[in-house]
């Protein structure tokens, strides 16, 4: 007998703009008994943000961020959902609970490796990219050269970190519409929720 697993772990990421936050919001209205856990959430003071020798500020670097606080509020929810569901062999797709975890740098922290059930990151190309950050207010605001400074180079170094991951991640066009991409990883969750709910039928 297989062992049961009774919450579904999601991962969305992508370079800074590139929608995951729209697409996570999105799934989170139609999917059932579902989270969102967002990594900005876990930046750091700008008092703790290092600086380059360019004078550039370090945010796009796992440094930056307080990933073991963050990893304390997904244990926290992966607890809670063990102790929410009662299990029984005709448990349903929907009492199960669904974990959505977005943010810019997920898969280059190892001990998030063994959560993801799914992962998605969306890709967009450099012109596009600059646009939609171009559009956005920062606190602190981006200062001049930043994003070809910092911030593109940092995207390119943790991209080809991802060469090294050796589960399943499903590239999305982030140039699609909105509503393209959330059909797309909206389908693809439902089934995976199809495929939990057999197992917990059978098992």
């Amino acid at each position: 007998m297989g062992k049961r697993r009774h919450h579904r772990g999601n991962v969305i990421s992508c370079v800074t703009n590139g929608g995951k936050t729209t697409l996570a919001k999105n799934l989170q209205k139609h999917l059932p008994n579902c989270s969102v856990i967002s990594q900005d959430d876990f930046f750091k003071p700008e008092s703790e943000i290092e600086t380059d020798k360019n004078g550039f500020l370090q945010y796009d670097v796992l440094e930056a961020l307080n990933m073991e606080k963050m990893m304390s509020v997904i244990s926290c929810w992966m607890e809670s959902a063990r102790c929410s569901v009662v299990s029984t062999d005709r448990e349903s797709a929907e009492e199960i609970p669904i974990l959505i975890i977005e943010g810019f740098l997920l898969f280059n922290y190892k001990p998030l490796d063994t959560i993801w059930n799914r992962s998605y990151f969306l890709t967009i190309p450099y012109e596009e990219c600059k646009r939609r950050r171009s559009t956005r207010v920062y606190e602190p605001p981006d200062p001049p050269g930043y994003f070809d400074g910092h911030v593109w180079p940092m995207y390119l170094k943790h991209r080809q970190e991802m060469q090294d991951i050796t589960w399943e991640v499903v590239y999305l066009d982030g140039t699609k519409s909105e509503e393209d991409l959330f059909l797309q990883v909206y389908e693809d969750l439902i089934q995976e929720l199809a495929k939990q709910k057999c197992l917990q039928v059978t098992a």
